[in-house]
């Protein structure tokens, strides 16, 4: 993968730095399954093989087509399987942002999240940068997604964290300053 990538602030961010938003994927090529390889959220420490499945869901009545939304993660050590099942809405007016609430137990809590960079390598891989708003749970974070398991190539992860760095917003900095790599097998 040769070039600039192509990856902008979250809306919350966007006055604060030099790139704009990034257009995001088509819901079609957001579906299926990827894999969390890279994070600065917290919760991921000491989980490995996280990954999300993204499953359209019918048009509701107004219109408006939701995402499945399905998390499985293992904690190291341990060969359970837990899981996260929520659904997201598309935000009004931020094209590529979703605000997720969780399903059955999990209804009460929810989080916003936003899409601010895709892209493929060489091999055509497929990755995903995405940026979750501080809740109640969690402080704010950036996933990286790759559909493939074994992630992506080292050079990509390093272009992705220095353009997140490079954005000119000190809370996405300090956030790509602690990114971590996610254990998977």
């Amino acid at each position: 993968m040769a070039g600039q990538l192509s990856i902008g602030l979250p809306k919350v961010h966007a006055s604060k730095g030099k790139a704009d938003k990034c257009v995001p994927p088509t819901n079609d090529s957001l579906m299926g399954t990827w894999h969390v390889t890279h994070s600065s959220l917290p919760l991921w420490k000491g989980k490995r093989n996280v990954n999300i499945t993204y499953e359209l869901l019918p048009a509701d009545a107004s219109g408006v087509t939701k995402i499945d939304d399905l998390v499985r993660y293992q904690a190291i050590g341990s060969d359970k399987i837990k899981s996260v099942h929520g659904v997201d809405t598309p935000t009004p007016q931020n094209q590529g942002a979703w605000d997720w609430r969780g399903k059955g137990w999990l209804k009460i809590a929810s989080s916003h999240w936003e899409c601010l960079g895709f892209g493929h390598t060489d091999d055509g891989n497929q990755w995903l940068v995405t940026y979750f708003a501080k809740t109640l749970f969690t402080p704010a974070g950036v996933d990286i997604y790759s559909r493939k398991k074994e992630g992506l190539p080292p050079a990509v992860v390093d272009q992705i964290i220095a353009t997140l760095k490079d954005l000119g917003a000190s809370d996405i900095t300090d956030l790509a300053n602690s990114i971590f790599e996610i254990p998977h097998n």
